[in-house]
């Protein structure tokens, strides 16, 4: 893969030369009430608890992504899941980061720097979901957690056109930035979909890696597998979904 020459070399993992299994990364959504949850997006932060505990007593730690990517480059972190939490659900504060805390935790935050304060619109069957303002970014930020693009408002890349694409990849990080006061390095593809041309444009925005959710082939720094975990998923299932992991027998170039 590429590198860009605008890519800042403090905020970029030093890619390893060796190839091995993906990193184990959790993909959330949002924490709170799941009675009305048609695209199970939501877990309870009772789930969420049983969840991060269930990590802690396998001798795992959830990270977020920079932390983990820079473990991994240096032949460690396998003691170390990825957590994100994609869309930035005003809920996250509320009730993600009191639990994440609890029990020693990191994760990476990917946000709509396009949709500061609206809500997720773009899930015709609700329900309707507040997300964080600016403020409640930086506050974010300030407790730990690492703030990352999931670009300005939530469109599926692949069907963007050459304009689209460019100010959702751009601008969202440059905005995040201001927000912020920080560089942002890492990007996250709105519903997981992913092609070359969308891989590309992210590379020469400079940022460090991505996250998708299955981009097969195409699995890279930029394109990170994620496995989904919701309100479902107990100790049972996150035991079948770990085993399942560490039987991958295709490997990941670079991470």
């Amino acid at each position: 893969m590429p590198v860009s020459v605008d890519r800042d070399p403090s905020t970029a993992p030093t890619p390893p030369s060796r190839i091995g299994p993906p990193p184990w990364v959790a993909m959330y959504h949002s924490v709170g009430d799941c009675s009305h949850d048609p695209y199970r997006v939501t877990v309870s932060p009772r789930r969420l608890d049983r969840q991060l505990g269930w990590f802690r007593r396998r001798g795992l730690r959830g990270v977020g992504m920079r932390e983990l990517l820079a473990a991994r480059a240096r032949g460690a972190g396998q003691d170390l899941v990825g957590l994100t939490f994609d869309d930035g659900y005003a809920d996250f504060l509320t009730h993600a980061l009191p639990l994440l805390h609890r029990h020693g935790c990191g994760a990476t935050l990917f946000v709509l720097p396009g949709r500061l304060g609206g809500d997720n619109a773009w899930d015709p069957l609700g329900p309707r979901k507040p997300l964080l303002s600016a403020e409640g970014i930086r506050r974010a930020a300030a407790e730990g957690i690492e703030i990352g693009s999931h670009g300005l408002t939530h469109v599926d890349l692949t069907r963007a056109d050459d304009a689209l694409l460019r100010a959702e990849v751009n601008d969202s990080k440059d905005l995040l930035s201001d927000v912020t006061d920080a560089p942002v390095s890492g990007f996250c593809y709105p519903y997981g979909k992913v092609d070359r041309r969308v891989i590309d444009t992210v590379d020469k925005a400079g940022y460090a890696y991505a996250c998708a959710t299955d981009p097969g082939r195409l699995a890279g720094p930029l394109a990170l597998p994620r496995v989904h975990v919701g309100e479902r998923d107990t100790a049972w299932r996150l035991y079948l979904k770990r085993r399942l992991h560490r039987s991958l027998r295709h490997p990941v170039e670079g991470v």
